[in-house]
């Protein structure tokens, strides 16, 4: 912003480890003061970096991602490792990105500061195979940072929402690399799916399935092997990565009976799987005591798989429905349990 009484700039600038604090410039941007200081306490905590890193698809495509470290990064000690994408993320390299109680995904300063590497690939989709474009995007970016000797391969876990849900639970029908996964709002069964509406605005839920985000390229009757194909439900036998996963009863995007599908599903296989649901919140959770919730089971869940900390009880006990709300269920278990 140009101020109206002199040819001076007022703006902000920011990275990963930058907070977009106020900036006075003249207009060639030649000595530039910053006038706000808004996040000391940020000094006091173990940050993190954000890089850029490129690898090769299986499709022979160059790709991007970003890679956190931790702001005491060791490149000879292995670090379990975090995964979480969407589509494509890597514009947002310089973004800062402030601890706080998510409504649907990890943050990324907060699992850095506790040591785990967070990687978030670019996926380059085909239309008609959006389940194996990710799996051709994905796990080459995972393997190649394997081979650069900092990560801690059998300590890898995968976390997204909504489309980024959905892709995590094909990925794991697909492959075991990862030693747990948090999937939220997905959809496992784009047959059903398709049939259904949205529930907040009533609109029919084939043209996501037909010509936008799911990228199937047409309907179940013109194309019904590709429906079957990227539907994981149909595949659910082959997982065997523990699953965490959250859908609300009041989701107006993606109907919460996906979510109960999947579940009911990987439980008759006797799969490891949890199921958070909060009562009448929409397609995240909004209300903060739930965000805070979510993030608190979340971070527990992947500290017990990739750090190898006691389970807390509500994932060996689940919360009874008499109990929610009053008996949490963070404390942690003996070890030797």
């Amino acid at each position: 912003m140009k101020s109206e009484l002199a040819n001076q700039l007022l703006y902000t600038r920011e990275s990963f480890t930058e907070f977009p604090d106020l900036w006075v410039a003249d207009l060639d941007m030649n000595s530039p003061t910053k006038i706000s200081e808004a996040n000391p306490q940020q000094q006091e905590y173990n940050w993190g970096t954000n890089e850029l890193v490129t690898w090769t698809s299986l499709d022979g495509i160059e790709l991007t991602g970003m890679l956190v470290k931790p702001e005491n990064f060791d490149p000879t000690k292995k670090y379990p490792m975090l995964v979480n994408f969407y589509e494509r993320s890597s514009d947002g390299l310089y973004r800062h990105r402030a601890p706080s109680a998510g409504r649907s995904t990890i943050n990324y300063s907060f699992y850095a500061s506790r040591g785990y590497l967070i990687f978030n690939p670019d996926v380059h989709y085909r239309i008609g195979y959006p389940g194996e474009s990710a799996y051709n995007c994905v796990i080459p970016g995972i393997t190649s940072l394997i081979e650069k000797g900092f990560v801690d391969k059998d300590n890898i876990g995968v976390q997204g929402h909504s489309w980024g849900g959905y892709q995590i639970a094909y990925l794991v029908t697909k492959t075991d690399i990862f030693k747990a996964a948090e999937a939220g709002a997905p959809v496992p069964n784009m047959i059903s799916a398709y049939g259904g509406i949205r529930w907040w605005t009533g609109l029919s839920r084939q043209f996501q399935y037909e010509h936008t985000q799911s990228r199937i390229g047409g309907t179940p009757w013109e194309y019904p092997t590709r429906y079957l194909e990227n539907s994981p439900i149909f595949n659910i036998d082959k997982i065997n990565t523990p699953l965490l996963i959250m859908h609300n009863d009041a989701d107006g995007h993606v109907p919460w009976y996906q979510g109960i599908e999947f579940f009911v599903s990987l439980r008759r296989l006797g799969k490891p799987s949890w199921f958070l649901n909060y009562n009448g919140e929409p397609h995240w959770p909004l209300k903060l005591q739930n965000r805070k919730d979510f993030t608190i089971r979340m971070a527990q869940f992947f500290d017990h798989y990739l750090k190898g900390d006691p389970k807390p009880k509500w994932m060996e006990r689940g919360v009874p429905a008499m109990e929610k709300g009053i008996n949490q269920g963070y404390e942690l278990t003996s070890p030797d349990k």
